[in-house]
């Protein structure tokens, strides 16, 4: 059986890719980069480890030490770590870090998977395993939209690809036509908090793939947390982009989504 290193963030969806990468016949050999990543990959794999994020050596030794050559990144892990001192970043870290251009989400990962393949290990596309959480165009819950957000979700379409190809996040919150917020370092469940509040109740929620989208990192993901900071913000409508966003636990968001009244469409 091949190995296959899962370099694991926060939510459920390392934890599916887990499972499937097991059922698929892979030695998953796991790494908890933060405390919040899901403990229940564990139960798929043969080797599971905490090492820091910003802890890039003994990330590498783990994979060299145990003769890994697949890798898979997975997992929301906000940039804001760079900035807010949570975590203390090894010499490594450091030495890469300071060659770099900028601090772009891909210029960052691109960073890791250099990294990675000087050690022969070569990144593997995130969705490879998992490509049935991608929805097809379509409704996903069962409100349909109204007209007005179906033209909210057009207009925050365009919106959220053009700040994809800058790379600045994936994400927007729009009402009537106008942009509430825009996703950056903070993350889209912050985006949809800052968005929501801002359009006091009924915003629409859009997230897409960026033009340019590399499909070994930062694949756009949604899930039962997305749902959640909608309902706590009285956010009524969430599109994701058809084919290109995983959608984790689809029966719990649908529920919790039903509940809500709040449409989950994909577009």
């Amino acid at each position: 059986m091949e190995k296959l290193g899962l370099l694991a963030g926060a939510g459920k969806l390392p934890v599916e890719y887990a499972r499937a990468a097991s059922q698929s016949g892979y030695e998953v050999c796991a790494v908890a980069l933060l405390d919040q990543t899901d403990p229940a990959i564990a139960d798929y794999a043969v080797d599971f480890q905490h090492i820091s994020i910003a802890h890039v050596q003994s990330i590498l030794d783990y994979l060299k030490d145990n003769d890994i050559h697949l890798v898979t990144m997975l997992g929301k892990v906000t940039k804001e770590l760079l900035f807010n001192g949570k975590v203390m970043p090894d010499v490594k870290f450091l030495e890469l870090i300071i060659t770099l251009p900028d601090l772009k989400d891909d210029t960052i990962m691109m960073m890791f998977v250099r990294e990675l393949e000087k050690i022969g290990c070569k990144t593997f596309d995130q969705t490879a395993l998992i490509k049935r959480l991608m929805p097809p165009k379509g409704n996903i819950a069962h409100r349909e939209p109204t007209e007005d957000e179906r033209l909210d979700m057009e207009f925050g379409f365009k919106i959220a690809k053009e700040i994809g190809r800058l790379d600045i996040g994936q994400t927007v919150v729009v009402k009537n036509r106008a942009v509430m917020a825009v996703e950056a370092i903070e993350g889209t469940d912050e985006c949809i908090l800052r968005g929501g509040r801002l359009a006091n109740g009924g915003a629409v929620v859009i997230k897409v793939s960026k033009p340019q989208q590399d499909n070994r990192f930062d694949v756009p993901t949604v899930g039962l947390q997305t749902i959640e900071k909608m309902i706590e913000v009285g956010a009524r409508a969430l599109a994701i982009e058809a084919d290109q966003t995983l959608l984790v636990e689809r029966d719990k968001v649908i529920a919790l989504a039903d509940q809500h009244d709040i449409v989950v469409t994909a577009i």
